[in-house]
């Protein structure tokens, strides 16, 4: 098969006589995976409805008061959800020709990690509240609404925050630096008598201090130690303009290109330029019915 022939597993087959022109992995493809139909965007308002009402519950069950009296009705809504999802979830991978390529995707583990926790409070209990990560899928919002200007300017950031990341890994790394040999001195200068009973205590204040957070169950007493302090404050705003200039410095560098919501037939992989014609991660054909009618 070439590059040009459309995949036969989702081809839609041609009617012959009462024969049913449909593929039913396709048609359950383009409710799940794509907004530009009726049933696609409708499918994802109710599922992104069904997410921040499973939140709500979850919220609520973490009240005292109300999990003590509608703690069972709050379970019940809790596992239904649950089902719902993992059966959303099935329905998604075996809609996919390539399901690993979803599954070990961002959204794929998104959506896995979402229905976990109700499974896994079988054996540790509690661990039920971790469903409020299911906010990331709301994070699908910017598809379904079309909101493309919003899916350009996260790539923006995306790019921005890799192209910044050895430059912030080296500064962190130096920051880490000054903060042992400032937790090592003020160790040495204050001791147990001022509340500094070791290295590791000294760094945490290092850290607090140097970060501007000053929660204030540590502070030094002598003369000496208060002007380390003053200094390590002052160096503290420079923790803070350092990155955010890393970082700004590459949102305005010239970043062009617009994504499209076309998810892969055969892997489910999104953020597509508008003009693609094939996936850029499997090679799959995107839209092989539309390249048929030209």
């Amino acid at each position: 098969m070439n590059a040009t022939t459309p995949s036969k597993r989702f081809q839609k087959p041609q009617p012959k006589g009462d024969r049913k022109p449909a593929n039913w992995r396709l048609l359950v493809h383009e409710v799940i995976f794509e907004a530009d139909t009726p049933a696609g965007k409708f499918f994802d308002v109710a599922l992104i409805l069904a997410i921040i009402l499973s939140i709500i519950a979850v919220m609520f069950d973490s009240v005292a008061e109300i999990r003590n009296e509608h703690g069972h009705l709050l379970n019940v809504i809790e596992w239904i959800f649950t089902i719902l999802f993992t059966i959303e979830y099935g329905l998604r991978i075996i809609s996919l020709g390539q399901p690993w390529r979803y599954i070990r995707s961002f959204y794929g583990l998104v959506d896995l990690i979402a229905i976990l926790p109700t499974y896994i409070s079988l054996f540790v209990p509690g661990s039920q509240y971790l469903m409020v990560i299911r906010v990331l899928r709301l994070l699908r919002i910017f598809r379904v609404l079309k909101l493309v200007q919003y899916l350009n300017e996260a790539e923006y950031l995306l790019k921005a925050m890799r192209a910044s990341a050895r430059k912030i890994s080296v500064f962190l790394f130096a920051i880490l630096t000054l903060v042992l040999i400032f937790g090592s001195l003020m160790y040495l200068i204050e001791g147990d008598e001022g509340g500094f009973t070791s290295i590791g205590v000294s760094c945490y204040w290092a850290i607090t201090t140097l970060t501007t957070v000053g929660y204030g169950d540590l502070s030094p007493q002598s003369p000496l130690g208060r002007a380390v302090a003053s200094v390590i404050m002052i160096m503290g705003y420079g923790v803070i303009a350092v990155p955010t200039g890393i970082v700004t410095a590459e949102l305005v560098a010239p970043i062009t290109g617009k994504v499209s919501t076309q998810a892969c037939l055969d892997c489910g992989a999104e953020k597509h330029s508008y003009d693609a014609v094939h996936c850029k991660y499997c090679g799959t054909e995107l839209n092989p019915d539309a390249q048929g009618e030209e």
